[in-house]
């Protein structure tokens, strides 16, 4: 299976009800690293993210709840997830 930010996007959408989500793949950036693959896509990403569900939880907390919404992908071979909490206003 391919894993693509489209896919991220979506699963955060049903998982986290974010009112801000940005998902970029940057794979391409990390060819030859531990963990990249031959495409150049779908190991490695970063995530913007804001939801209403972070409110008073702590920074662990809030990457446990995206690590959590994308574990299948993870299991499929995202290597690498780099996490950016908006804090809501």
């Amino acid at each position: 299976m391919n894993i693509t930010a489209q896919a991220l996007t979506q699963r955060l959408q049903e998982r986290l009800n974010p009112v801000f989500v940005e998902v970029l793949d940057e794979s391409a950036a990390h060819a030859g690293h531990v963990g990249a693959n031959e495409t150049g896509f779908g190991t490695h990403f970063r995530v913007r993210i804001q939801s209403p569900l972070f409110t008073a939880k702590s920074r662990v907390a809030r990457h446990r709840l995206v690590y959590d919404a994308l574990q299948e992908y993870i299991d499929q071979g995202l290597h690498a997830l780099a996490i950016e909490v908006i804090e809501n206003p």
